[in-house]
């Protein structure tokens, strides 16, 4: 059995998801699906193709069932999956709109995502992997899922693994003053960065797209990307930068799990050995396809489907 190309961990959730498009205090029916930012990458990724493993904990209840069921469909390793029978699975409710605020209402707070500990990723198959994906959510839970990513990046980079780091900052979870210091050192183990313009504006205390892909290179960061919603993505590799278009779409239905797209699609490209520029693309033709679509993982394309996307806006381009 091969080892998994990627790695990554984090709180999978519950989400109930307003239908109809209507305010969040106004909708009756929902759909029962998942979310988080890990869990959304790390079944992207296998969509593409690519050897996936997942670790966290769930609570012994119906949506941790179904976050190892969905995993287990998806091809992705669960191996690392725990079991808390003493906390519930996190939950969050929120509603969509592809134009107006979206309102999200977390129940997370005891929950088995936020008791992760570093001995829950001891086991982690860094070995053979050549991946190693965190984000900036996973710190924020608790403290000990703080020292388990900060162990988790530490371990990787002593195997020789390489990090990406989606910062993903959370302001609901935690502040900027609180979230800086520990964001920053995270940063610091990561050869690719994957960051939207305003964190990365915050983060590094500059504006200005270049600046921002400097700091982060001063920090060790091979590969910067600067993600820039509708705008596209600005990519510096090694300091040579170039800027990546967002690929059109029809109606923006719902706009969450779009970055998280964006990162499969772009490490999908990384692991395939394709330039920077051209894994940014890949990642913006995830991202759109995502935002078609209602829910977290429903429009996450397979190799095939953004095979014909990204054929599709080649052929429009012309």
């Amino acid at each position: 059995m091969h080892p998994p190309e990627v790695v990554t961990f984090g709180e999978a959730m519950g989400l109930m998801l307003a239908d109809d498009g209507l305010p969040l205090r106004r909708a009756r029916r929902f759909h029962r699906t998942l979310a988080g930012a890990e869990l959304n990458t790390a079944v992207g990724l296998a969509r593409l193709g690519h050897r996936v493993a997942y670790a966290g904990r769930v609570g012994d209840d119906p949506f941790g069932e179904e976050v190892r069921a969905t995993l287990l469909a998806e091809g992705v390793d669960a191996a690392g999956l725990r079991v808390d029978p003493s906390a519930p699975t996190g939950l969050l409710t929120r509603d969509r709109d592809g134009h107006r605020r979206i309102r999200v209402v977390y129940h997370r707070a005891g929950a088995a995502g936020s008791r992760l500990a570093p001995e829950d990723l001891a086991a982690l198959p860094l070995a053979g992997a050549r991946l190693l994906h965190v984000t900036g959510i996973t710190p924020a839970l608790s403290e000990s899922a703080r020292a388990a990513t900060l162990a988790a990046v530490q371990a990787a980079r002593g195997a020789g693994v390489t990090v990406s780091f989606d910062p993903n900052h959370r302001a609901k979870l935690w502040s900027r003053e609180q979230a800086a210091p520990v964001l920053r050192e995270l940063a610091g183990f990561a050869e690719i960065v994957l960051t939207s313009e305003e964190e990365g504006a915050w983060l590094a205390s500059t504006l200005g797209l270049e600046r921002i892909a400097a700091y982060f290179h001063d920090l060790g960061a091979r590969i910067v990307v600067i993600k820039r919603g509708a705008d596209g993505a600005h990519v510096s590799d090694d300091g040579v930068a170039s800027d990546v278009s967002a690929l059109p779409v029809g109606a923006v239905v719902d706009p969450v799990g779009a970055g998280d797209a964006f990162d499969a699609g772009f490490l999908s490209g990384w692991l395939d050995g394709l330039p920077a520029a051209e894994a940014a693309r890949r990642g913006a033709a995830c991202g759109a396809a995502v935002v078609q679509v209602a829910g977290d993982l429903e429009g996450l394309p397979t190799r095939s489907e953004l095979e014909d996307l990204m054929s599709e806006t080649t052929e429009v381009d012309r």
